[in-house]
């Protein structure tokens, strides 16, 4: 069974409101075993409106579509659906007598665009909308099914999970779609697709690939009466991408690498302490999100002069003068120096220039050294990042936070 979802708003293509609804619509879909295909938006215009709305209904079993339920008159939804459908809009007395208690128990003005809300297609029903005025509706014709739903965030969350959440699940009968997501850092999506390719071409679970800054992810997703039972689908080929990809693999879902990087570091009762330049503060702060931080994290520096590395850290001048302040040797200078101020069993030292420009020593925009001292002496990382200014500091903070987790996991072993 395959789906679509549409978004109704022009609010939503002038780029006004983001649309969080889609997502979180999707994964529902996903939830009750049904393949979401496409998510289109669409303005406020009738016309534009059906036209989606058949569409949509021509190439999928169920549409959900999203806003446009209100009062006024460009809320569309309702009459274009009715269009699409070739149903005449019926008003049902009840609901519209409803709508005037509500109004009048408020001492709020009634107008007659109010009682829009209680029409519905002829092939409709209302799902109850106890928080809002626009009831939702479900349509069932010719073997389609049509969910419309409010836009606004209180009355649409509860009905999604509620009832059309319920509703959906009847209609493919109990089957989920439920997907496992492994973090992957220090390899490149290339990489990772050559490496797990034959694994892309199963069915259940499927293997997806898509990247993200200085990191990869793998999207496993299984179809089973159950989420348990997608489990069980998803473990074996999980086990063995661990076992290609070894400790590449980071995390699962949600976590983050900050988060990893905690974790491991309570697991060996160790500490960092940070020196930072072109990162100014950032990798601190992704740290110190993690809550328990406080274990393994005794503090930074945050060194952008020349003079607060020779006098915060103990970066020797000759250093800086010789080989300058984006270098290997600055950036082992800062690594020794965060880790003996802090008395840490890691130093984490960054360095690099950013952009927009090259620096003052020709040393080019994404050149990127990170650092990582311990008792057994200091590796260093060069990078050579491309993109903007934040993209290039964003880029730095992952690659040092993965250095500390490749460097404390080799020493684990």
């Amino acid at each position: 069974m395959t789906a679509e979802i549409l978004s109704v708003g022009t609010e939503l293509l002038l780029g006004q409101i983001v649309d969080t609804h889609a997502p979180r619509m999707a994964r529902i879909l996903a939830d009750c075993g049904i393949s979401c295909m496409r998510r289109t938006t669409v303005g406020d215009n009738l016309e534009r409106v059906a036209e989606a709305v058949g569409e949509s209904l021509a190439g999928c079993d169920v549409l959900v579509t999203i806003g446009g339920l209100g009062p006024t008159m460009d809320d569309v939804t309702r009459d274009a659906i009715a269009q699409a459908l070739g149903d005449s809009l019926i008003r049902e007395a009840d609901v519209e007598s409803r709508l005037r208690q509500f109004f009048a128990s408020r001492g709020a003005a009634w107008s007659e665009t109010i009682a829009r809300q209680a029409d519905r297609p002829e092939s409709a029903q209302f799902i109850e909308n106890p928080n809002g005025t626009a009831p939702g509706l479900v349509c069932e014709k010719n073997g389609k099914t049509v969910f419309a739903l409010p836009g606004p965030k209180g009355e649409f969350n509860p009905m999604a999970d509620g009832p059309v959440r319920q509703m959906l699940g009847r209609l493919q009968g109990g089957q989920v779609i439920h997907s496992r997501v492994l973090r992957i850092v220090g390899m490149g999506e290339s990489h990772v697709e050559d490496l797990v390719r034959d694994l892309m071409s199963g069915d259940n679970p499927s293997v997806a690939p898509y990247a993200h800054p200085n990191e990869v992810h793998l999207r496993l997703t299984a179809r089973s009466q159950s989420i348990e039972g997608a489990e069980k689908v998803i473990e074996p080929v999980d086990a063995e991408i661990r076992r290609r990809l070894g400790d590449a693999v980071f995390g699962v879902d949600d976590v983050t690498l900050e988060e990893a990087v905690v974790e491991l570091l309570r697991e060996c009762s160790k500490t960092v302490g940070v020196a930072e330049s072109i990162t100014g503060g950032e990798i601190c702060a992704r740290i110190t999100n993690v809550p328990g931080c406080s274990e393994v994290f005794a503090g930074g520096f945050v060194t952008y002069a020349l003079e607060a590395k020779i006098e915060l850290l103990g970066v020797p001048k000759t250093v800086l003068e010789r080989f300058g302040p984006v270098s290997s040797e600055t950036a082992q200078a800062m690594a020794e120096g965060a880790r003996e101020r802090l008395g840490t069993d890691f130093g984490l030292g960054v360095t690099g220039n950013a952009g927009p420009t090259s620096d003052i020593d020709g040393k080019p925009v994404g050149l990127v050294y990170v650092a990582v001292a311990s008792s057994s002496g200091v590796e260093v990382f060069e990078h050579r990042f491309r993109g903007l200014r934040e993209d290039i500091r964003r880029r730095a903070s992952q690659a040092a936070l993965a250095a500390v987790r490749g460097v404390a996991r080799g020493q684990q072993h």
